[in-house]
């Protein structure tokens, strides 16, 4: 028996005729494998986000349609290793702006878990980091803006309890008859407590045409920001050293992201209208809340600031 066509719903108007930014589907699973030269790709387990536009006149976006042109794209960009996966995430994006002819825009996010090997500081030990990688593609009649931005954890200590700390300790050694350059010295020598936080930080750097921003080079950046990094596995003396570092870089909430400022600055070079997205929380020890901190700026008016 012959099926008749079915009325092409989507196509239709809409009761309220008010277009929508971004529709489309979310937690789309993929394997990607993200290429290291000579070496073995890395495979991320990826979620991706799809989306476009849809104007004011039409009812919806042909989800099942939709759905085969995003799987289609992505199993064809996914066959092989790719070498950045914010230029995944553009390929896709402007496939998908080409195959819907209703559309003006097409993004594309893009978030996994990254595992890099490093060594812990003090014993040599090999252990394995992990962060969480973002990225994403905005593709318009205009061209492409790509992001790509990693959270990563690490801690941090508190300035204020610091100082109160330190305030302490200096007037029970001039109690025990230590005089004002002893003080001085000891203070400068051993870095006295404070209450610590598991922080983490989140960078990421979009930019229009062929960029090339090191994924590897924002997760350290974002790491150093803060008092001290962290470590899968660690033996005694990296935990000392861990604990030595934190409490004498010790950084408010405010501190660390302006601390990310200074360091993409130094660590960058990035055209002027390049946007630099700039996160921190930190999960406080001694109270029940969380402080958090954030900037997003171009990287002109960054590098403005702090070179003045």
């Amino acid at each position: 028996m012959k099926v008749s066509q079915l009325p092409d719903v989507q196509a239709g108007r809409p009761d309220v005729e008010v277009g929508l930014e971004r529709v489309g589907v979310t937690d789309v699973q993929k394997l990607v494998k993200v290429g290291r030269g000579d070496g073995r790709p890395i495979v991320f387990e990826a979620s991706f986000d799809v989306f476009v536009d849809l104007p004011a006149d039409r009812k919806g976006i042909d989800m099942s349609r939709n759905m085969e042109v995003t799987n289609e794209v992505l199993d064809d960009l996914t066959r092989e290793a790719v070498y950045r996966v914010e230029d995944l995430c553009a390929e896709i994006a402007e496939r998908l702006l080409g195959r819907h002819s209703y559309t003006t825009r097409a993004e594309v996010e893009m978030e996994a878990e990254y595992m890099y090997r490093e060594q812990t500081p003090v014993s040599e030990m090999e252990t394995q980091g992990f962060a969480t990688v973002h990225a994403s593609a905005l593709a318009t009649e205009d061209g492409v803006r790509k992001s790509i931005g990693a959270e990563v954890t690490g801690t941090t200590a508190c300035p204020c309890a610091q100082g109160m700390m330190e305030g302490e300790a200096a007037e029970k050694l001039r109690e025990l008859g230590v005089d004002d350059d002893g003080v001085e010295e000891f203070l400068r020598e051993v870095p006295q407590a404070a209450h610590n936080q598991r922080s983490r930080s989140y960078l990421s750097i979009a930019t229009d045409g062929d960029g090339d921003v090191s994924l590897d080079k924002v997760i350290d950046v974002a790491r150093d920001a803060m008092s001290s990094r962290v470590y899968n596995l660690a033996k005694r003396e990296d935990e000392h050293h861990m604990v030595q570092t934190m409490h004498r870089n010790s950084r408010f909430v405010e501190d660390v992201v302006r601390e990310m400022a200074q360091l993409v600055v130094r660590e960058f070079d990035l055209p002027d209208d390049a946007v630099v997205a700039m996160t921190q929380e930190n999960e406080e020890s001694i109270h029940q809340h969380n402080a958090y901190s954030e900037r997003v700026a171009s990287y002109g008016d960054l590098k403005q600031q702090i070179e003045g």
